[in-house]
């Protein structure tokens, strides 16, 4: 999984690529994470989210919902800041720790 943030001010936007690094498909995926102390959403694309600060998910919206072994999808979304521009600690996807880079 990749993550990289594009902040200014008060405000930053969050590129996320979840990729498939196993051997099936995954049908059906949801991400979960914990905003930093500070950090708030305002919105997101390409999935569904849900909470705004502290843990949040991201839930496949109906043309991402199947990745294929190998294959990635992109998301994203924008948020606010008190300071804190520092990423998320660890995500999982369905359950799973991901490995960020």
């Amino acid at each position: 999984m990749g993550y990289t943030m594009n902040s200014w001010n008060d405000g930053f936007t969050a590129s996320i690529r979840i990729t498939n690094r196993g051997t099936s498909a995954i049908n059906g995926w949801t991400l979960a994470f914990t905003l930093p102390t500070g950090q708030t959403l305002t919105n997101g694309w390409n999935a569904t989210y849900t909470g705004t600060s502290g843990q949040v998910s991201a839930r496949n919206v109906s043309y991402n919902g199947t990745l294929a072994a190998g294959e990635s999808t992109d998301i994203g979304f924008q948020a606010t800041h008190t300071g804190n521009t520092g990423r998320p600690a660890s995500f999982t996807l369905n359950g799973v720790n991901c490995a960020v880079s």
